[in-house]
């Protein structure tokens, strides 16, 4: 641990990043189409088996085969047995192998250096995720290029034709509820009668507490939760182990954070297009209450509220940049409403609704675009756009920049469009006291780049006005393709060329003095508290590093009222030297009320083992990216290399560590295996911690499990 804990102060420093992103088929920008469309048929492989399946002096690690043990109360738990390589399965001699090879392999054969989903990861993925990214989303261009049987045959080659099976949800269902427990009470606080009947359920309790409600939990994005709210305390993650694990066919990417209320966790998975009520009142086993399908795969991370009528009900987007409304209690559909400003926007960011309106963060993926000579090159921004939540009418969008005009000659003949950019991939934070929502905005896309860019901005809740904007990186003109090749037609002749968006949702915490302050994170690796009664004016800095692309600090932080967390990845996983190898991936615990460094948690890589051959970059891709949560005086946070950790949130100690890219056997029947640990995956609720592992994007470790721990019966 002494290596590990470190206190330090750090400075920014440049570092020359040029790695192409735009062919990657899913990451921080995804696909939209024009209209909602019809399902793609399912049609799909049988399911394929898994890949195959360090122990670090303090804590002891947890979760290998030969030291698990599972709790009295469930069945015995059994890690699934690694499966046989594609080449064994016939992949080689497909006639779909040349058309991946000529159209596809210059990418997906080197996502280490492209950031593209590597072959095996595209061979784990649903039939209808390659359809739609090829002929609706992000690879559309690419799938221009092909027929419509060269299309089929590469899919074929990618993933099979035959349909993967869903029966297992079917099997999963709940039984007949029971009205001996009540829905509002975690199973640890109901009678050992009612513990026991682990074959009747609960009813559903319109009175039943909202643990997580949206991406930052509460409507200030504080991503905290007290004990009474999780069933957790700090010292009871010293003695966690893994009680069960669920696994979902044919997923890469386990993005999305589930919403919880009650005993009731609502979880989306993307990759299946569905959103799953697991019930998880009983400790034996969950089972499911009900699931919805969308007819496009899903993107972002689910809410939950109540309407004026008191109706309880989930709003999530997906990557045709829908939103989808539908009722908690049945799984309903209630309305969709389509957002999209441009032909190239999406969401990312989870929207939240507040009182009669459902506030909407949009994207967009021309970044990825723009680098091709062929591409007429900038027009979309991004936006905020609120809805009536009753109906999903269109009340207001807060735009955040003019429609792009022509503004040179690329020197081709051919004009070049500006101002563009300034997407917005996180979910708003709620200001009920100033009546303004706040959100962080991304990069230019081309000249001249806007003032809104790389930005923090304050936009009124009633008309969508924005109130003040306090811009952190200037002149941040960024084209992904551009980063192997600066002199193409649309990329920027004169920009600082970053790409340090404010990923990460911003929160609204409090000061010794009780007044608010925000605080954001940006991917530039510098963590900023601004004053909301001064227009945005910064109250202090802390700066980690260069930051890149991919952080810095990427999807979000987390306080526990006197401490802000935050997370730092590094620059594409990649080993840095010099001065710029001050940018250590790991977890800082930094003063909210005046930017000290308090303490810093810096990871080793561990490739022992089979982690040598399952973690993608084991060696050098040890980054934190995602989001972390605070539980009690606990702070979790996942790693890319798949390991998810507890610390005290006051010391840094580490309580827990879990490596997570084991394979699976899940209680659904339905073999799993877990990866990197990105985006926002990690809640708490009724005495279990739940982590979603694996994300497949950015050349990373794919899964597609969910895992839950308790702490062990104490002797």
């Amino acid at each position: 641990m002494a290596n590990n804990l470190v206190v330090h102060g750090l400075r920014p420093l440049r570092i020359a990043l040029a790695l192409l992103v735009a062919l990657q088929l899913f990451g921080t920008a995804a696909a939209q189409a024009p209209e909602p469309v019809a399902p793609a048929p399912r049609v799909e492989p049988p399911p394929r088996v898994q890949p195959p399946p360090p122990v670090r002096p303090e804590p002891p690690l947890q979760g290998t085969p030969a030291e698990f043990a599972p709790p009295q109360t469930t069945a015995p738990y059994s890690y699934a047995a690694p499966a046989p390589a594609p080449e064994q399965l016939g992949y080689a001699a497909h006639p779909g192998k040349a058309i991946y090879e000529q159209n596809c392999g210059v990418c997906h054969n080197n996502p280490d250096a492209t950031k593209s989903p590597a072959l095996e990861t595209l061979q784990r993925m649903r039939y209808q995720m390659i359809d739609y990214a090829l002929t609706q989303g992000k690879m559309q261009t690419q799938g221009a290029a092909l027929s419509t049987t060269q299309r089929t045959t590469l899919i074929e080659y990618l993933v099979g034709r035959p349909v993967a099976s869903d029966e297992w949800i079917a099997d999963m269902k709940c039984p007949a509820t029971s009205n001996q427990a009540t829905s509002n009470q975690p199973a640890s606080n109901q009678p050992a009668s009612n513990q026991a009947n682990s074959n009747k359920r609960s009813a559903p309790s319109r009175n039943a507490p909202v643990t997580v409600g949206g991406f930052g939990f509460d409507l200030r994005n504080q991503r905290q939760l007290t004990r009474a709210q999780s069933g957790l305390a700090t010292r009871d993650f010293a003695r966690l182990e893994l009680a069960w694990a669920l696994a979902f066919p044919k997923a890469t990417a386990m993005r999305s954070q589930p919403a919880v209320v009650g005993t009731t966790l609502y979880l989306p998975v993307a990759d299946a297009g569905r959103v799953f009520a697991i019930d998880i009142s009983q400790p034996a086993a969950p089972c499911l209450k009900w699931s919805y399908e969308s007819q496009t795969p899903l993107r972002t991370s689910a809410a939950f509220g109540k309407l004026k009528s008191g109706r309880q009900v989930l709003v999530f987007g997906d990557l045709a940049a829908n939103v989808h409304m539908i009722d908690a209690e049945s799984g309903a559909a209630i309305w969709q409403q389509r957002v999209a400003i441009s032909e190239f926007s999406l969401t990312t960011g989870t929207p939240v609704l507040h009182e009669d309106r459902v506030y909407v963060p949009i994207s967009q993926y021309e970044i990825g675009l723009g680098g091709n000579d062929n591409h007429e090159c900038c027009k979309s921004h991004g936006a905020v756009t609120a809805l009536d939540a009753a109906t999903g009418k269109q009340l207001w969008t807060a735009h955040t920049m003019p429609d792009a005009k022509p503004v040179r000659d690329r020197g081709d003949g051919k004009p070049l469009f500006g101002p563009s950019g300034a997407p917005i991939w996180n979910s708003p934070a709620i200001d009920t006291k100033r009546g303004v929502l706040y959100v962080g905005t991304g990069e230019a896309t081309s000249e001249p780049a806007a003032n809104t860019t790389d930005a923090i901005l304050a936009i009124d809740l009633k008309d969508g006005a924005i109130r003040w904007s306090f811009q952190a990186t200037q002149n941040d003109i960024f084209l992904s393709g551009c980063g192997r090749n600066r002199k193409g037609l649309n990329c920027p002749k004169d920009s600082v060329f970053r790409d340090v968006d404010f990923g990460a949702s911003t929160l609204i915490a409090k000061r010794a003095n009780g007044t608010d302050v925000i605080l954001a994170g940006q991917k530039s690796g510098t963590l900023w508290a601004l004053d909301p009664e001064q227009q945005g004016k910064v109250v202090w800095r802390r700066d980690f590093g260069e930051g890149s692309p991919l952080g810095g600090i990427h999807w979000g932080i987390a306080i526990d009222g006197t401490r802000v967390f935050a997370p730092i990845n590094r620059p594409y996983g990649r080993m840095t030297t010099g001065e710029s190898n001050l940018q250590k991936p790991g977890l800082n615990a930094v003063s909210i009320e005046t930017g000290e460094v308090l303490w810093s948690y810096a990871p080793t890589p561990d490739c022992s083992g089979e982690r040598q051959k399952r973690v993608r970059g084991c060696s050098n891709n040890i980054g934190f990216s995602g989001a972390p949560t605070v539980v009690d005086g606990a702070v979790i946070a996942g790693s890319l290399d798949g390991f998810v950790r507890a610390f005290d949130a006051k010391s840094g100690e580490v309580l827990f560590q879990f490596d997570t890219t084991n394979t699976f056997q899940g209680v659904n029947g339905v073999a799993g295996s877990g990866g990197a640990i990105d985006n926002a995956t990690i809640v708490a609720a009724n005495g279990y911690l739940f982590v979603g592992s694996g994300y497949g994007l950015f050349g990373q470790t794919p899964g597609n499990v969910l895992l839950a721990f308790r702490p062990k019966a104490e002797q």
